[in-house]
């Protein structure tokens, strides 16, 4: 009993002294990075990223639609699967229609002007890199904030509760499965694979491990938390 308690009073202080995160900063800076990462991997001619492929290639093969506008149908697509697996109507999952929302409309937002960065071979590899970090990180915060997040960021975090799966091994799986279906789309109604690269392929396979350890070094130094009203909306 006594070794419990030091243990409490240990991990207590150790929280005490985390700097706090407001969760609701912490979606927003994650719908402003993930935004800018996905269109900048794009830009970068290394491929775009996993998590926005899938909308990518409809966009390409149904381009009536923008990438936004895509991106905004799968993730209704993804959110209806979690509630079918849940077996039950999720009033919080409905949030992220709206976090969703922003972050298509920032997808587009990013399109418009991207083009003015420069377009040299040695700033296409910096390009890359930093858009996967900024994406790495922005998952990591996403899932930390608290509230319901982007629905392709939520859609592995759920899945991997709903399972008990250790969520870095459903990333990596998630992330394959949306580059499967971007290369079978575009190949059969293309005739050629679209918007897949080298780090496209790397991302996929790396991001979720990378995305963990991000992870617990957010948890090291920072203890996040919401406006106690807003809480209700992370309730499953």
């Amino acid at each position: 009993m006594k070794e419990n308690n030091e243990q409490d009073v240990q991990q207590n202080s150790v929280k005490s002294k985390s700097l706090l995160f407001h969760g609701e900063l912490a979606l927003l800076i994650a719908v402003l990075v993930n935004s800018f990462g996905v269109v900048l991997m794009l830009y970068s001619g290394a491929g775009i990223s996993a998590i926005s492929s899938a909308p990518f290639a409809f966009s390409e093969v149904l381009p009536k639609l923008s990438l936004g506008t895509w991106t905004y149908i799968f993730q209704g697509i993804l959110v209806f699967s979690l509630m079918v697996m849940r077996k039950r109507f999720v009033p919080s999952y409905l949030f992220s229609f709206v976090v969703g929302f922003a972050f298509s409309e920032m997808l587009d937002v990013n399109e418009l002007w991207i083009k003015v960065l420069p377009y040299t071979i040695p700033m296409r590899v910096v390009y890359f890199i930093i858009s996967y970090m900024l994406i790495c990180f922005g998952i990591a915060l996403s899932n930390r904030c608290g509230l319901p997040i982007i629905p392709t960021d939520l859609f592995p975090r759920e899945l991997s509760a709903i399972t008990t799966v250790k969520y870095s091994k459903i990333k990596i799986g998630f992330d394959v499965t949306c580059l499967a279906v971007t290369g079978l789309l575009t190949f059969l109604c293309l005739g050629y694979l679209d918007g897949l690269g080298i780090g496209t392929i790397l991302a996929a396979f790396t991001m979720g491990k990378v995305v963990g350890m991000i992870g617990d070094k957010l948890d090291s130094h920072f203890n996040f938390d919401v406006f106690r009203p807003l809480k209700k909306l992370a309730v499953i």
